[in-house]
């Protein structure tokens, strides 16, 4: 199987490139302001002769198929010296109404009516601005990064929209301002476009105007060029745009009979001179986040490193950092008390330079192989970030320098390069390879109170390389990460030390099949997971040298059908050690799990289930267990146009022993949200958690002995939260909350009371 992946790959580097097509979109071209309203009628005289786009291509459920003539849909688009403009005319079969109610930004997806714009305003292909709106004018978007396949829909981009349903389909407007993308000044690539479609009651359709095919690496492989913007953008490059928004919020806590009063005054500012400079700073941003559906509190800074980045100064740049998180993460400053930031954009290069002062209270990780330590820091700390890459047609090099200075506490230094390269294979198929190095430097130790002392220097390097190969009937990669015992980085995500890590992933791909008892697939493949984990030496993570913690072979197979239903099922001949000169226990298991969206109003429906033998760390014995984890989402259209989202997830653990000393972990959380218009909503959390080791009698057996020093012990939590917010545009909102914490261990219950407003200009 190895010989075969590398034979695979081995193709894929040797063949030569295939030529690029080039198509493209033309828009109108108005050098004032078009005359153009967004209100979703599409008549307006600005529109007239615009030329049109209505070649589409199916992409999903399978690709390289002419879009039904049932669902046609028409582009039109206009450049003004101000904006970007978009008329978008979505057709459906009559009697057939689309799907989608109100929801929060950011919260649209497959399995509503939908339309999406995807721009690439660097033209190099390695990301993308996109906006989607949903049919009831649900705004989601976001920056796609190409390296990674993925979606960061923390960026909110200042749009305007309008949507009309109509009995054959529906019309969306929609104003992107051309100071919200980010583009070179002077002579650069072409500028990128493409649209999408979403069409959840056609079997889960996805329609898109460029013949992307599911052998691309990433999904803007194949955008067209829009056309003409060399007439506008000579206008538009050096206008200057400033952004202020100032945000107050006020803050009430009780806990344990004592009641303490904040109120904070923060302020994020924008500058734009010109096209391809960007200057942000910050001043004393709130913590409180109120868009994160995560339970959180007065603590919040302590839990940082778990919730997704919304906080508008750290999101500038996130197209030009690409770094991966163990060389930067921005979660990791947890409570800045200030922060500057320089960003530009050039047709072959970019960089970007960050120092912030952040507050005590974060958690900082010092990592080994069995184990991660999290420090909660006591004291405040500068941090430096420098960022700079060049672009190729095909290669991509980079190299950065990142800094966490405690004073008197010590410091810590990474100095990184990282780069990646990819290549078309003739025929179809890609191929792709991607790289980091770092090295670190840190004096900086923590004690067990979490002061930061400055210690002798320890130095430790890093170093990972993957390798991404696909085509009609292969999806392969191929990683390996090491790192060093003494290897720290405080600006990144770095959980363990002292270890090797090497993967390979082998996917045959078979297509649309007919299977027994009637199933029919969209796509089928035969799956082949190989890994292993081992220590590197002792330093200071403790561990012997060339020592496997993980091991694992699993074959296994994925499918994809009807109602966006994915199903996986794996066979797991695992091996498991718990600690330094441990055994190594064969852990053999079975994985499956399955994504669907099986109903109109049973939006998502998402389960993963493992049962076998379990590794019980603290006990470093084996026993039977599993762990299981269900979602679901539930949408209802409700009277007077209001909408209810409902969302579950449950998550269990449990390892049984013959002696009976068992291990169980459990969770639930329910967050419902009820909007009452596009601009007011009120969010519930409700959250109990508990995790327990019971007592029981040793049986005699081989595994008795590593009981007997084992305490029994239980962990409750429970959290309950209520948020209305008003935002009658992006930028501009109130926000005012409740939230209660009862910690089992702890007598009493918290309570909090928060009122927040911003305010953009």
């Amino acid at each position: 199987m190895f010989s075969l992946v590398i034979h695979s790959l081995a193709l894929a580097l040797l063949a030569a490139p295939a030529a690029a097509t080039t198509r493209a979109i033309a828009p109108g071209v108005v050098q004032g302001t078009a005359a153009i309203v967004i209100d979703g009628a599409l008549d307006d005289a600005g529109w007239a002769g615009v030329p049109a786009l209505e070649r589409f291509h199916q992409y999903q459920p399978e690709d390289g198929i002419p879009a039904p003539e049932a669902y046609r849909t028409r582009v039109q688009v206009v450049v003004d010296a101000g904006a970007l403009l978009f008329a978008i005319r979505a057709w459906h079969p009559p009697g057939q109404a689309p799907a989608g109610t109100l929801a929060r930004r950011d919260k649209v997806a497959r399995d509503q009516d939908y339309v999406g714009v995807w721009i690439d305003p660097a033209g190099h292909g390695r990301s993308a601005q996109f906006v989607r709106v949903n049919v009831a004018g649900v705004v989601g978007d976001g920056i796609y990064k190409a390296d990674e396949d993925e979606e960061d829909a923390g960026p909110d981009f200042p749009v305007e929209t309008a949507v009309r349903q109509l009995p054959d389909g529906y019309t969306v407007e929609l104003r992107w301002p051309l100071s919200s993308l980010r583009f070179p000044h002077g002579d650069a690539r072409p500028w990128r476009l493409m649209v999408e479609r979403s069409v959840p009651g056609a079997g889960g359709m996805l329609l898109l105007s460029a013949p992307l095919d599911k052998n691309a690496l990433s999904f803007i492989a194949e955008m067209d060029e829009l056309s003409q913007m060399d007439q506008i953008l000579p206008v538009v490059q050096d206008k200057g745009f400033w952004s202020f928004r100032p945000e107050l919020t006020s803050r009430r806590t009780s806990s344990a009979g004592a009641t303490s009063r904040r109120t904070d005054l923060g302020l994020d500012i924008t500058a734009r001179p010109r096209a391809d400079w960007v200057f942000n700073a910050t001043l004393n941003p709130d913590f409180s986040q109120v868009e994160i559906d995560e339970p959180t509190s007065a603590g919040t800074n302590r839990i940082a490193l778990s919730l997704p980045e919304k906080r508008a100064f750290f999101l500038e740049s996130a197209d030009v950092l690409g770094m991966r998180i163990p060389a930067f993460y921005s979660r990791a400053i947890a409570d800045p008390a200030w922060g500057m930031r320089a960003t530009f954009r050039g047709a072959d290069r970019d960089a970007t330079a960050l120092a912030a002062r952040d507050r005590a209270g974060g958690t900082v990780l010092r990592g080994s192989a069995y184990e991660t330590v999290e420090h909660v820091n006591t004291a405040d700390s500068t941090v430096m970030l420098l960022r700079g890459r060049r672009h190729g047609a095909a290669t991509v090099a980079g190299a950065f320098l990142a800094a966490r200075d405690y004073g008197d506490g010590g410091r810590n230094l990474v100095l990184g390069a990282d780069g990646q390269w990819r290549r078309r294979r003739e025929g179809g198929g890609d191929v792709q390879a991607a790289w980091t190095l770092m090295g670190s430097a840190t004096t900086a130790t923590f004690d067990e109170a979490g002061v930061p002392r400055a210690g002798r220097q320890a130095r430790g390097g890093y170093a990972w390389g993957k390798l991404d190969y696909m085509s009609p009937d292969w999806a392969n990669m191929a990683q390996l990460e090491a790192i060093g015992a003494d290897f720290f980085n405080d600006n990144g995500f770095v959980p363990q030390s002292g270890i090797a890590k090497g993967e390979i992933q082998v996917n045959r791909r078979l297509g649309a099949l007919s299977l027994p008892g009637g199933i029919d697939t969209h796509e089928t493949e035969l799956h082949l997971g190989l890994h292993e984990q081992r220590t590197l030496g002792s330093g200071r993570a403790g561990a012997a040298g060339d020592e496997a913690v993980q091991r694992w072979i699993r074959p296994g197979f994925w499918l994809y059908g009807a109602r966006q239903t994915r199903f996986w099922a794996d066979l797991g001949f695992d091996h498991q050690r718990a600690r330094p000169g441990g055994r190594l226990h064969r852990t053999p298991v079975v994985y499956m799990g399955i994504e669907s969206s099986p109903l109109p109003w049973l939006v998502r429906l998402n389960g993963e289930l493992t049962v076998g033998r379990q590794l019980d760390v603290e006990a470093d014995a084996v026993g039977r267990g599993g762990t299981l984890q269900a979602e679901a989402g539930l949408r209802f259209a409700l009277p007077a146009g209001w909408s209810l989202e409902s969302d579950h997830r449950w998550n269990r653990a449990w390892v049984r022993h013959r002696s009976r000393q068992d291990f169980v972990d459990y969770g639930w959380r329910w967050v419902g949200t009820l909007h009452m218009s596009a601009r007011d909503s009120l969010r519930a959390i409700v959250q109990n958690t508990s995790a327990a080791r019971l007592a029981g009698d040793a049986d005699g057996g081989a595994d008795a002995f590593r009981f007997d020093l084992l305490e029994p012990w239980q962990d409750r939590a429970r959290h309950r939260s209520l948020l209305y917010r008003h935002m009658p545009r992006l930028g501009r909102s109130l926000s005012l909350g409740v939230t209660t914490d009862v910690n089992g261990a702890l007598p009493g219950k918290s309570l909090g009371v928060t009122a927040k407003l911003q305010w953009e200009s």
